[in-house]
């Protein structure tokens, strides 16, 4: 067990905060202290913290946590961008989320952070050739957490998930850095081509909740998908679609929608 003095001495700002807010959280509820040592004190760094993390909750009865653990370690060794994609991760909930205020919350609670970072490591595991593990990874995200995202498409950092509820990313989308969606987005194929069949998401786009993306499709960096919205054609950069289909109601309203996080579409917008 590692002192809660001691656990202040990395290197890593980033860590050495979530270890002071794990200190601060279990003086003001002991209850949660079990669970808080497990998860942050008992380990020396972020990319140990999320590998015990990621296993404790992928687990079952058809694959020990031990050995998920070693898999999980291996790839966070193997791949130092795994966790600088988590930093990021944790700096945009931070930024993005009102119910997020403090970096400890997102590892502890959040199931859109936790699902994206098993996602990373499944992505890695279908890299590397180890398919079949990658897939288990992808159906134990599904069932724990009711997120569904194949190892095989690209997600980059600075993701935000917000409540994390019925989201589906097919095998061959891309999504670009920095992007937020809300609950039950689906980035989806329209047919059974087995191709290149899904969508590609630019950076700082913000999809908001029910919103389903579905073809092979770019949608323009710093763009914003109205909620409910079904879009089934090319969106350029930076304007706002909205309705079913989805049609261009105007601009994006911001430079970042995504870290604005502004879904109202104004009043008189034409969708139809």
């Amino acid at each position: 067990m590692i002192k809660p003095d001691a656990a202040v001495t990395s290197l890593d700002p980033v860590w050495d905060r979530i270890t002071r807010e794990a200190q601060e959280a279990v003086a003001q509820q002991p209850l949660m202290g079990g669970l808080i040592h497990a998860c942050i004190l008992h380990h020396k760094s972020l990319d140990k913290a999320l590998s015990y993390r990621i296993s404790a909750k992928l687990s079952s009865n058809e694959m020990s946590m031990t050995i998920l653990r070693e898999i999980v370690d291996e790839a966070y060794r193997d791949c130092s961008e795994l966790v600088e994609c988590a930093r990021s991760d944790l700096r945009a909930i931070n930024e993005r989320d009102p119910a997020s205020h403090r970096l400890l919350q997102p590892i502890l609670y959040f199931k859109g952070f936790q699902a994206v970072q098993a996602y990373r490591v499944s992505h890695y595991l279908w890299d590397q050739g180890q398919k079949d593990l990658a897939y288990f990874f992808q159906m134990r995200t599904s069932e724990i957490f009711g997120i569904d995202i194949h190892p095989g498409a690209r997600i980059g950092k600075g993701i935000m998930i917000d409540h994390a509820h019925s989201i589906v990313i097919g095998e061959t989308a891309v999504v670009g850095d920095n992007v937020s969606m809300l609950h039950s987005v689906t980035l989806g194929g329209t047919g059974k081509e087995e191709e290149d069949r899904h969508p590609k998401i630019g950076d700082g786009v913000l999809i908001g909740a029910g919103a389903k993306v579905l073809g092979n499709i770019k949608v323009g960096h710093c763009s914003r998908i109205a909620a409910g919205s079904v879009v089934l054609q090319e969106v350029p950069p930076c304007t706002t679609v909205a309705g079913v289909p989805a049609k261009i109601v105007g601009e994006a309203g911001c430079d970042q929608p995504s870290v604005n996080m502004d879904q109202v579409v104004p009043a008189g917008s034409e969708t139809s």
